[in-house]
C-alpha cells in the first residue's frame, strides 16, 4: 500500500470560522461539522472536494441594508420560497436568506437534477435572515424550504449557464429511511458483542473467584476489549455503560474513591495488589452488569440517526483519552484499547460504505489512513504484550497521535454526510 498524504486532510476553502460573541457554548468539534442551534456549518465531501454550506453568524434582522454589490435576498416561506434569485454567474454566491413566515424553516439549495445539496441552513427563525455562500457551475438549481411541521415548497428553478466543473462539491442526502439497514445490521452485531462480553467477562469473573489472579490479569484484557469494539452502542446502553466501563476517578485517586466500578475498577485491584477476596464483590458486579446489559438489549433501538456521528466520535474520543493514559488504571493497555476502538470504527464505516461510496470522494484516503493507523498500532504488539504509552518513545508517541488525529480529521466529513436530513 502507498503511504497516505502526509499533509493535512481537506478543509474548505471558503468555510468560515463559527459563531463569535454571544454564540452558545459547544464541545470542539472539528470544523464543519459543528450543529449549534443558533449557527450551522455543513462539510460533506462529494466529486473530489469538500463543500461549505454555512450561516455565518448569527440570526440578524433584516438583510436588506446591504449594498447593491451586498448578498442576494432570497425569501423563505411557503407562499414565495426561493423568490429574490432569478439568475447569476457560475462561481461563488453569497445569499442573504429572510424568513417572512411565521415559524422557523431548514433552507437547502438543491440541484434540481440530481437532488444534492450545495448549500443549508438550519433553524431560521422568523423575521431573521442568514447567509449561505456557495460556489456552482452551470446547472439547475433552486431553493427548497422545509418549515418546521409543514411540508416542503420548492422555488422556481434558476439556470446558471457554463461547465458544470466550475462549482464547488455538493451531496445527495441522506435519509432516516437510508441508514435504517446499516442500524438494523450494528444492531445484529451488537446482539453477538454481548454474547462474547459475557464468556469472556464470566471468565474473568471465575479466575476471581477462583484466587488466581494471573490467570484474572490475562483474562481482563481480551474481556475489556470486546466491550471496547462496541463503541458506537455506548449511548443506547444507558446506566449500563458507566457499570461496565465507566472511567471513574483520575487513576491517582482511584485507590480512595467509593463509586468506581466495573471493568476499571477490577483493573485497579489487578494491579495494584488487592487480594482476590477484596476483588470478587467488584468482579460479580461487573459480571451483573454484563448480563444485565445481554439481556436488555434486544428490547433497545439504536437511531439510525447516529450512526455517522459515532463513526467519528469512537476515534475522536479516543485520542482524548487512551492517547493520554487518563484510563489506564494499572494494566498498561491504553494502545490496545485504542487498536480495539480502531476495529470499532471499522465496522461501523463497512455498513456505511453503501451510502459514503458515491458521496465520499475522500474514502479511500480514509481506509489508506486506517491501514495506516491500524499498522502502526499493531507495531506495539509483541509476543502476546502490549507497550504500555508510558514506555513509548517521544517519536512513537508522535507517531500515533498523528496517524489518529488524521483518520479523525478524516471521518468528520462521515458523520456530516451521515446526518439524516429532510428532503419533503
Amino acid at each position: 500500500m502507498s503511504e497516505p498524504d502526509q499533509g493535512p486532510g481537506q478543509v474548505p476553502a471558503d468555510a468560515d470560522a463559527e459563531g463569535g460573541a454571544g454564540a452558545p457554548a459547544r464541545r470542539s468539534w472539528p470544523a464543519g461539522l459543528r450543529r449549534p442551534a443558533a449557527v450551522l456549518a455543513v462539510a460533506a465531501v462529494v466529486g473530489g472536494g469538500v463543500w461549505a454550506a454555512a450561516s455565518f453568524g448569527q440570526d440578524r434582522p433584516d438583510a436588506r441594508s446591504q449594498n447593491s454589490k451586498g448578498p442576494t435576498v432570497v425569501e423563505v416561506s411557503p407562499g414565495s420560497c426561493g423568490e429574490g434569485w432569478s439568475g447569476a454567474r457560475p462561481g461563488p454566491q453569497v445569499f442573504a436568506l429572510r424568513n417572512t413566515s411565521t415559524t422557523a424553516a431548514e433552507v437547502d439549495l438543491t440541484d434540481t437534477t440530481t437532488g444534492a445539496v450545495h448549500g443549508e441552513i438550519e433553524g431560521l427563525a422568523p423575521g431573521t435572515t442568514r447567509e449561505m455562500r456557495v460556489v456552482l457551475g452551470g446547472g439547475s438549481y433552486a431553493f427548497k424550504c422545509l418549515p418546521d411541521d409543514a411540508d416542503a415548497v420548492t422555488g422556481p428553478t434558476v439556470t446558471i449557464t457554463g461547465p458544470p466543473a466550475g462549482g464547488g462539491p455538493a451531496a445527495v442526502p441522506v435519509t432516516q429511511h437510508d441508514l435504517i439497514p446499516a442500524a438494523l445490521s450494528y444492531q445484529r452485531w451488537i446482539t453477538a458483542k454481548t454474547l462474547e462480553l459475557t464468556d469472556r467477562t464470566d471468565e474473568l469473573k471465575r479466575a476471581v473467584d477462583d484466587g488466581d489472579l494471573d490467570a484474572a490479569r490475562a483474562a481482563w484484557l481480551p474481556a475489556h476489549l470486546v466491550y471496547e469494539r462496541m463503541g458506537a452502542a455506548y449511548d443506547a446502553f444507558g446506566e449500563a455503560d458507566a457499570a461496565i466501563n465507566g472511567s471513574g476517578p483520575a487513576p491517582a485517586d482511584a485507590a480512595s474513591a467509593t463509586d468506581f466500578e466495573g471493568f476499571h475498577r477490577v483493573e485497579y485491584g489487578l494491579w495494584h495488589g488487592e487480594s482476590a477476596a477484596s476483588l470478587r464483590g467488584p468482579a460479580d458486579r461487573l459480571s451483573g452488569a454484563v448480563r444485565a446489559l445481554r439481556d436488555s438489549w434486544p428490547q433497545e433501538r439504536l437511531d439510525p440517526a447516529q450512526l455517522g456521528l459515532r463513526a467519528h466520535e469512537i476515534l475522536e474520543a479516543t485520542a482524548g483519552s487512551e492517547l493520554t493514559g487518563r484510563t489506564d488504571y494499572g494494566s498498561g493497555t491504553n494502545v490496545a484499547t485504542a487498536r480495539a476502538n480502531l476495529d470499532g470504527t471499522r465496522e461501523l464505516l463497512t455498513l456505511l460504505r453503501p451510502l459514503l461510496t458515491s458521496r465520499y470522494a475522500d474514502l479511500p484516503r480514509l481506509d489508506a489512513w486506517l491501514d495506516r493507523t491500524q499498522h502502526t498500532l499493531d507495531g506495539f504488539h509483541r509476543d502476546g504484550t502490549w507497550t504500555p504509552l508510558a514506555r513509548l518513545g517521544h517519536q512513537d508517541r508522535q507517531r500515533i497521535n498523528s496517524d489518529i488525529g488524521q483518520a479523525v480529521e478524516l471521518l468528520a466529513p462521515v458523520a456530516t454526510i451521515c446526518d439524516a436530513r429532510r428532503t419533503a
